[in-house]
């Protein structure tokens, strides 16, 4: 029997990584989903990849008008959703001193604002059984260099966990998180370091991993998932951590 069968998730940020990890595991279990992505052409890829049982929406997690628009283009193709993934997003990263008012916007926007909203516009598709998941990350529970802002947008999204789980309670909605530690996605290409300064901070993050690797996208995919299925139905107001335990052994 598959986990969601006649079931719709809506996944932002699906077309690479971990979203699209996620919308692959769903499919695999009977599900139907759609996914966000930024451009059409990497939505028109991700949905060749994933299937008949995929459909793609043009979103921008981090322009409010295009969130805005989310509910309206969701229910041209269903009036529910079952599972809401709460994905998109990236980081960019800065010392203090050079961290300007538009870096700052841009990730809040994106990160604080973007989640917030297609929490609320997708809410009213959202039915007593449902789920609500947010990514969150490991920065939330260390202190890394440069990071003070991006780290900042994903502790407000930690702390929606908590307050959309109590508003969500009545409504048999269920909400949780995800708190990915260094996976393996392209997460690094929004960071404006080229390909060899990726390779060397790789390099340098390695060794402080308790397993020496990084993550794969489908081992936080198969997170999300256990917290859609029944078999998490006495989960909520969590934050389920996906870092090898980086956060905890360090």
């Amino acid at each position: 029997m598959q986990k969601f069968t006649d079931m719709d998730a809506l996944i932002t940020g699906g077309t690479n990584g971990i979203g699209l990890a996620t919308a692959q595991q769903f499919i695999q279990e009977g599900g139907r989903v759609i996914i966000t992505g930024r451009t059409e052409k990497t939505v028109n890829n991700a949905v060749e990849q994933l299937g008949r049982n995929a459909i793609g929406i043009v979103s921008d997690a981090g322009s409010t008008k295009d969130v805005m628009l989310l509910q309206k283009k969701v229910k041209e193709h269903t009036d529910k959703i079952d599972l809401l993934f709460v994905n998109a997003g990236y980081g960019k990263f800065a010392p203090i001193e050079y961290a300007d008012e538009a870096h700052f916007d841009e990730l809040f926007n994106m990160l604080v604002k973007g989640t917030f909203f297609t929490v609320q516009q997708t809410l009213p598709l959202m039915k007593n059984g449902s789920s609500i998941v947010l990514n969150t990350s490991v920065v939330t529970e260390m202190a890394i260099e440069n990071f003070s802002v991006y780290s900042a947008a994903k502790s407000a999204v930690q702390s929606f966990i908590k307050t959309f789980a109590a508003e969500c309670t009545a409504k048999g909605i269920r909400v949780n998180g995800v708190s990915p530690g260094y996976i393996k996605t392209n997460g690094f290409n929004n960071t404006g370091l080229d390909h060899s300064q990726i390779e060397a901070a790789i390099k340098t993050i390695i060794p402080t991993i308790p397993f020496k690797r990084f993550g794969e996208p489908s081992e936080v995919a198969s997170a999300v998932i256990f917290l859609a299925s029944k078999e998490a139905s006495y989960i909520h107001g969590t934050e389920l951590k996906v870092d090898a335990g980086i956060s905890i052994i360090r």
